[in-house]
């Protein structure tokens, strides 16, 4: 079976992009999946995402863990597939579509995708860390030296000795500023060090906010691979009109024979 891909990357977080709006692709495959993803012996990504489509939305997104299993929400990917979207001719300028936890829309503008997150009904404060769900479970958690500290060891050790086998997203948090922060995410299903996640990310703004480490509702993040914004309002005991904002960049394109 040939299949024809798509590259595409939002700071650093990369993904195989697969038009299968006729069903072409063997979902239920996690060896192809993973196989695709693999940076040695496939295509090489940090996940891959099918877009579909949807009765009740522009397109529907399908996203599948480097590993191969299909996974909660992905921020980054769900702005690289409205850049794909567009590419492809199914959107213009506004869109939505149906991911695993709901309805999305976006908005894009020379490569530059807003993406509107659920809304985050509750964070969890404990005395050094905090935990919530931006689509996806995430730790976020205060360290002292964030440029040499090994985030798959202390992710890894989190992510399973904390969490278990459903785990967690871990993201590690420096600030640089009252609305500036550095941040990098171990991320479940890749099991390493991503260059960007957007729900990590997404948490970690939200998390600071809650903790009182900024005022601003309209954070900064600076990730290994670039930088992302997030702006919010808070709503009680959570957050709503959540948006993830930065670049979708198209990498490039090709065929693989599976």
């Amino acid at each position: 079976m040939k299949i024809t891909f798509y590259k595409y990357q939002g700071t650093g977080n990369d993904f195989v992009m697969i038009d299968n709006r006729q069903h072409t692709f063997p979902k239920n495959d996690t060896k192809l999946v993973n196989r695709l993803c693999d940076r040695k012996f496939g295509i090489g990504a940090d996940g891959l995402i099918l877009l579909e489509n949807s009765e009740e939305a522009d397109f529907k997104m399908v996203y599948f863990n480097a590993d191969g299993n299909e996974s909660s929400m992905c921020g980054n990917g769900g702005r690289c597939l409205v850049a794909f979207a567009e590419f492809l001719g199914v959107i213009k300028s506004e869109c939505t579509f149906v991911a695993v936890d709901g309805l999305h829309h976006a908005k894009i503008y020379d490569g530059i995708v807003s993406l509107a997150m659920q809304d985050v009904p509750n964070i969890d404060i404990f005395d050094t860390y905090s935990f919530l769900n931006t689509g996806s479970p995430h730790h976020v958690q205060l360290v002292s030296d964030l440029p040499n500290l090994d985030v798959k060891v202390h992710g890894e050790k989190l992510r399973y000795g904390k969490y278990g086998n459903a785990g967690s997203n871990i993201n590690f948090v420096a600030q640089e500023s009252p609305d500036v922060f550095a941040v990098r995410t171990y991320e479940r299903g890749v099991e390493d060090e991503t260059l960007s996640c957007g729900t990590g990310v997404t948490a970690v703004a939200l998390a600071m906010h809650e903790t009182k480490k900024t005022s601003s509702n309209k954070v900064t993040l600076k990730t290994p691979g670039g930088e992302l914004q997030v702006s919010f309002e808070k709503n009680g005991q959570g957050y709503k009109n959540i948006h993830l904002v930065g670049p979708a960049t198209y990498v490039f394109s090709g065929a693989i024979t599976a």
